[in-house]
């Protein structure tokens, strides 16, 4: 199994700031911010999962494009793996005929180009080639879910957006093959109230968070704001060297 990194910014500008989606080898996305948009048609059209971790802009801005683009080339719907309230927000304020037409019931609500898996924490889907997807809890503004995915051999965790969270330690705690975490630092030190009220991480909360971590999985940083980027990652160096942080980068890919 691979997982591509399609992007991992916490913003864009320029050719190398994307923001946040992973690809599963040729036919899963976990969130679908504009790195997606990168894709050929002949990849888009080989989408049939997309895992989302929330509704903010950046984690799900080439979802409608995604759909509108390849609707027509697909036999069976796209689905969209989501909590409840994830679903309900992109149905009243994307899919809502006023924004973006409503794609579960293009063509037909009977054969639609969109379907939603409503999940929770906790849940999981096996997908083919016994690769499976695991939704653990987070801590975030609205609701959210980090995202595990587990080859049969290795695991790769991405926190998604978070704040400080006991729950999502637990989970992490409790996988036992994680070779892989990706985890969130969305400000520097200087904005830790910032940080703090809209329920990210900086720095000095990460190096918090990472005491509860009992393994020593590969682990690298992601959500960076462009304009921090140096001096988050300095600040992370100085603060948590002993766990050889490395930046999350476009087009890097792991194999599992």
């Amino acid at each position: 199994m691979k997982v591509r990194i399609l992007g991992c910014s916490g913003g864009i500008g320029g050719r190398h700031l994307r923001t946040t989606s992973l690809m599963v080898d040729n036919d899963v996305l976990i969130d679908c911010g504009t790195g997606v948009a990168d894709l050929s048609i002949a990849e888009l059209s080989q989408i049939d999962h997309v895992f989302l971790t929330h509704s903010h802009m950046d984690h799900i801005a080439c979802l409608p494009l995604l759909i509108d683009t390849v609707g027509d080339m697909r036999n069976r719907p796209l689905t969209v793996h989501c909590l409840p309230a994830t679903a309900e927000i992109l149905h009243n304020h994307i899919f809502n005929w006023s924004i973006w037409p409503d794609f579960t019931e293009i063509p037909s609500a009977e054969q639609p180009c969109l379907r939603f898996d409503r999940l929770s924490a906790g849940d999981s889907v096996l997908l083919e080639g016994n690769r499976r997807v695991a939704f653990l809890p987070v801590n975030h503004a609205v609701p959210a879910v980090g995202i595990q995915v587990d080859s049969g051999v290795n695991s790769i965790v991405f926190s998604g957006d978070t704040g400080p969270s006991r729950a999502f330690w637990d989970a992490v705690n409790a996988i036992p093959n994680l070779h892989t975490l990706l985890i969130e630092t969305a400000f520097s030190n200087r904005e830790r109230k910032l940080a703090e009220s809209s329920l990210h991480l900086c720095p000095s909360m990460l190096v918090e968070e990472l005491r509860c971590l009992q393994s020593r999985p590969d682990l690298f940083i992601t959500h960076l704001k462009p304009g921090q980027i140096e001096l988050t990652m300095e600040e992370i160096e100085n603060s948590i060297g002993e766990f050889r942080p490395r930046m999350l980068q476009n087009n890097q890919v792991f194999e599992l």
